[in-house]
């Protein structure tokens, strides 16, 4: 008897978990929302007035001429602009911030994991109240970001649609082995394919393999070294063309998106001849780089807030290791440039921000941050819909306004193309239907 409950709770556990948009809105629910603007998510323009009409989860209907069934509960938003709810491709909801380095460190260590998790559940909801109903959440561990995921899928806490990626996959010592800077044997073993630490092609396929099969959306690559990391300079390639070709084509012959944290360019560009659909930062790469991402479509997502949040910690004395404050420095120095010459490119430019660098809730501060590079803000606005739905092979659920898509919806007060820092001032949450946020009105029928 008792091997057949094994067998059954098995059976059980191994129920389909993997889908990031199953969450089931509230059956029979219709809500006309009205506001002065509307913004699509595609088009170069504001449309005024803004009439979006909600039906069991989707959206109905958008503009003035949009049918309006009796009983429709109306919520008039007023002097504000409805928006596709944003989106950012990369988090790290199950990681926390705090101003203190060391305490932070320690954190990871001292915490049981249940707390630690319980953590994540706050980080999710702060980021779906700030205007994020969708993220791509791009390096975890202990399979917190699984679990987080399937939580809010199931309704049990509130958060944003994640895609997650089990572990980010990199090289013995790099940015992505996350026991570099600590003494040898004090975790008992050497970091492995399990890990997400991989040397070598095959072991890299094992790697993918093992996120896939533990619940992984899509597939995350360290291919240089990093800001944070302390035994690896922040430009330096850490994974051979062989290992990422490997990575890249395992992960998409599964189905899976890829995405390379990448600050140097000649981990970049191996990444790029390998097929990756996303380079994350991209700090100090060149021009023949990034005329090759125009090439091949590759998305630049260039997490602007993360160096500002560095630099103001160094900027108020807060204490950070002398080699992270040297490569936070070499960093803020190049990434504007490199930002500048890919808008100018035409490279495709995503939102994503590296939520957990700093303070969770902050997300849509990176709008105004590619503002003050150059980028209009229409353009900010539809990198944070459109642009990113595309990246996460999302775009025929999220990221527009459009009749048949989910009806992920926000709103904020006045006009974000007049004044982009108006993001920051979110009021009105709605996910899959379901309110989550309304600051501003009773509903009126």
């Amino acid at each position: 008897m008792r091997k057949w409950c094994r067998w059954l709770l098995v059976a059980a556990l191994a129920m389909p978990v993997s889908s990031a948009i199953a969450q089931t809105p509230k059956a029979g629910k219709t809500y006309v929302l009205k506001a002065a603007h509307m913004f699509d998510g595609k088009s170069s323009t504001l449309s005024t007035p803004g009439l979006v009409v909600v039906t069991d989860g989707k959206i109905a209907g958008v503009g003035p001429k949009a049918t309006i069934p009796a009983g429709a509960e109306t919520i008039d938003l007023g002097e504000a602009t409805l928006l596709p709810g944003f989106i950012d491709a990369h988090t790290h909801l199950t990681m926390m911030y705090s101003d203190d380095w060391k305490q932070s460190a320690l954190d990871v260590l001292q915490k049981p994991i249940a707390e630690q998790a319980l953590d994540a559940s706050v980080n999710a909801r702060v980021t779906l109240m700030a205007g994020f109903t969708t993220v791509r959440d791009v390096g975890s561990s202990n399979y917190m970001d699984v679990g987080l995921r399937n939580a809010i899928r199931d309704g049990i806490v509130p958060g944003p649609r994640m895609l997650v990626t089990v572990h980010a996959l990199g090289s013995t010592g790099g940015h992505c082995d996350h026991e570099g800077g600590f003494r040898q044997g004090l975790f008992g073993r050497e970091s492995d394919p399990l890990d997400g630490v991989i040397n070598g092609p095959d072991q890299a396929r094992y790697a993918v393999r093992l996120d896939h099969k533990y619940g992984a959306d899509m597939i995350k690559v360290c291919a240089t070294g990093g800001v944070l990391s302390l035994t690896d300079d922040v430009d330096t390639p850490q994974l051979t063309q062989a290992e990422l070709d490997a990575i890249v084509d395992e992960a998409h012959a599964l189905r899976r998106k890829t995405a390379a944290h990448a600050h140097g360019n000649e981990g970049a560009k191996r990444a790029i001849l390998a097929g990756i659909d996303s380079i994350e930062h991209g700090s100090f790469i060149q021009d023949e780089t990034l005329d090759l991402m125009k090439q091949r479509g590759t998305y630049l997502v260039p997490t602007l807030i993360a160096g500002e949040s560095l630099g103001e910690k160094i900027d108020k004395g807060m204490y950070l290791p002398p080699a992270i404050i040297a490569k936070t420095r070499a960093a803020l120095s190049a990434r504007s440039q490199m930002f500048q010459h890919a808008l100018a490119k035409g490279v495709k430019i995503g939102f994503g921000t590296d939520a957990a660098v700093y303070k969770h809730g902050r997300n849509a501060e990176e709008f105004h941050l590619m503002v003050d590079l150059g980028m209009k803000p229409i353009d900010a606005l539809r990198s944070a819909a459109l642009s990113d739905a595309e990246l996460l092979g999302l775009q025929d659920k999220i990221g527009m306004l459009d009749a048949g898509k989910l009806a992920d919806i926000v709103a904020v007060p006045g006009d974000p193309v007049e004044n982009i820092r108006q993001t920051e001032k979110v009021f009105f949450v709605m996910k899959e239907g379901v309110i989550y946020r309304n600051d501003r009105s009773a509903p009126q029928h």
